[in-house]
């Protein structure tokens, strides 16, 4: 092989290498939770037509994994909370879930079984739930020999943070210790990401004084918090990066973290508009790919939250958080696993 056919070789393997690490890590969520919603068929064909390859579905609707079958769309499905007393009380019963929700669709692309959604740890009934029944479904997963295709994990919030600043001191709150770090400890020997729902927009909305919009929605023209050596123009970054310094206090400093959920309202409640879910969505979709400064380079996968505006939920806010409207319109201009350069401004 001549030096010239090689270099090309060699180039073209580290073009490959980068587009693994850049595209394709922009999922979005499919709720349920309306009732002008179009058929599961409709809103898998509306993924594939936009080019979204990876959902987040949050219980095992039936319909929805019958559509699923053979898209191509990786989902994260869930354990929603509601199951985790059944797969926790007995590995017979995390099988029955995992053959019918799982295992019987050979055809759908599982990447993740979400183990539960934002429980509490104060959570007296739940909260004791959580890591046998990860456990269970892990060993049941195991056994149908799919644990390095389908990683098991749960999905947290960052309420769980004690000290969020700087982020190189993130860490967990004492009392919720005793609940996440076995969890950490199961993630860790399983190889497998914490799944985080990230939210500058409550943390904006909680307190406009102290963190700007610009902050917020990624249009900060320069630095606003130094630690260290790190630099963050923007809340989100600092957020994940507080989530990752607590994982370190925690003894889990090689977990990954994915981004089960991420978005913006664009009607309900104070900053929740039109333009601001416009420019946090776009800028959210662009920045996915440039990793933390904690992280740099290191593509976050992320789920946007939600597909559609769902007109069931409660309260107001929780309406209007849908890239698309019911009639499968897009509100945004998103371009979903592309290389993006730049941000919007607002």
């Amino acid at each position: 092989m001549s030096s010239m056919a090689s270099y090309l070789l060699l180039l073209l393997g580290l073009f490959v290498a980068f587009l693994d690490t850049t595209e394709s890590q922009i999922g979005v969520c499919y709720g349920l939770l309306g009732n002008n919603l179009p058929s599961p068929a409709q809103v898998i064909s509306l993924y594939n037509s936009r080019n979204i390859r990876r959902m987040r579905l949050y219980d095992p609707n039936q319909a929805v994994l019958q559509a699923l079958s053979g898209s191509n769309i990786e989902v994260m499905i869930g354990v929603p909370n509601s199951d985790l007393q059944y797969v926790a009380a007995s590995r017979d019963n995390a099988f029955d879930w995992v053959w019918k929700n799982v295992a019987s669709w050979p055809s759908i692309k599982f990447r993740y079984i979400a183990v539960g959604n934002e429980v509490k740890p104060s959570d007296a009934a739940l909260a004791p739930l959580v890591h046998p029944a990860l456990t269970n479904i892990h060993e049941v997963v195991s056994f149908y020999g799919l644990k390095d295709q389908i990683k098991v994990s749960t999905s947290v919030d960052t309420t769980m943070i004690g000290v969020d600043f700087p982020p190189s001191q993130g860490a967990f709150r004492g009392d919720v210790r005793a609940y996440i770090d076995p969890i950490i400890g199961f993630l860790v020997a399983i190889n497998a990401p914490l799944l985080v729902n990230v939210y500058p927009y409550f943390s904006y909305s909680g307190n406009p004084s102290a963190i700007s919009l610009a902050y917020a929605t990624f249009t900060s023209p320069g630095t606003v918090v130094q630690d260290g050596g790190n630099g963050y123009q923007n809340l989100f970054d600092a957020m994940v990066d507080v989530m990752y310094s607590a994982l370190e206090k925690a003894g889990g400093p090689s977990l990954e973290i994915v981004i089960s959920e991420t978005g913006w309202p664009s009607a309900g409640a104070f900053g929740a508009t039109f333009e601001n879910a416009r420019t946090y969505y776009t800028n959210m979709v662009a920045h996915a790919s440039q990793g933390t400064p904690k992280r740099p380079g290191r593509a976050i996968e992320t789920y946007l939250f939600a597909m559609f505006d769902e007109n069931n939920k409660e309260p107001q806010l929780e309406k209007n958080f849908g890239v698309f409207y019911p009639n499968q319109q897009a509100k945004y201009n998103l371009n979903y696993n592309s290389i993006q350069k730049g941000y919007e401004s607002v």
